[in-house]
């Protein structure tokens, strides 16, 4: 897999796995932005642009359509165009149904969900010029089975596997591929603070008995985006260890 001059837009990522996907296609070539809501995302540019990888990053809530747009254009002003957009900005407000409040259910589905509306939106009227493109969604298996405790969550990872499949079906026909992964139990600061009960039984549904790395979730995400998946579009690619077969 090589993205040598590719441009590679990436939400999310001055942690976790927004940065494993980051980096991963830094060290295969690509121009890379990353994209973060706090400070924290020029001390990944920092770090990653001193080994020499060509990184810039993009300060900002991509939840607001302004910024949206914005991180598109930051994109194709400092390296020319968008190739790849990996839509990975989540964040969680785990409650009980009857004690979720508005703001839990608003701030999540607008993360999780909007953001990657938006975004898209922005790359694909670069990537429609070219006829060709690819979107790369981060979806969960929580999407699919559902959690209780994360109906917001849930919710709003369900409904970037339906936008995959929509995005897909539109844009085929200009060359551009649209696919989710779905990550399972994945060892992030996400998880860290699960407690060890919650761990191990995560771990007994999991039959490869073991806790994924962000790294192999940008894996996934790197073959979906090379040529070698030109021909997969609309998928999900489950990332969990055999959790939900």
């Amino acid at each position: 897999m090589d993205f040598t001059g590719k441009t590679v837009i990436v939400t999310g990522s001055s942690r976790g796995i927004g940065k494993a996907i980051a980096v991963k296609f830094a060290e295969l070539g690509a121009n890379v932005v990353i994209n973060g809501t706090s400070k924290t995302v020029f001390d990944t540019e920092k770090e990653l642009t001193e080994k020499g990888f060509r990184v810039k990053a993009f300060e900002g809530d991509i939840s607001i359509p302004e910024n949206a747009v914005a991180l598109v254009d930051f994109a194709v002003d400092n390296f020319g165009t968008v190739d790849i957009l990996v839509n990975n900005a989540g964040i969680t407000r785990d409650k009980l149904l009857v004690r979720m409040n508005d703001e839990d259910w608003d701030s999540v589905l607008d993360i999780n969900l909007k953001s990657a509306y938006l975004c898209t939106k922005a790359a694909v009227k670069v990537m429609m010029k070219k006829r060709q493109g690819t979107i790369i969604n981060v979806s969960s298996v929580v999407g699919i089975t559902g959690n209780a405790g994360q109906a917001n969550y849930a919710a709003s990872k369900a409904g970037l596997i339906g936008f995959t499949k929509s995005v897909a079906k539109e844009l085929g026909s200009w060359g551009i591929t649209c696919n989710a992964v779905a990550p399972g139990y994945i060892e992030t600061d996400m998880t860290a603070g699960l407690s060890d009960e919650v761990k191990e039984k995560f771990l007994a549904a999991v039959p490869l008995r073991r806790a994924g790395t962000p790294s192999e979730v940008a894996d996934a995400v790197c073959f979906l985006a090379s040529d070698m998946a030109r021909y997969i579009t609309g998928q999900v690619i489950n990332i969990d260890g055999g959790m939900v077969m």
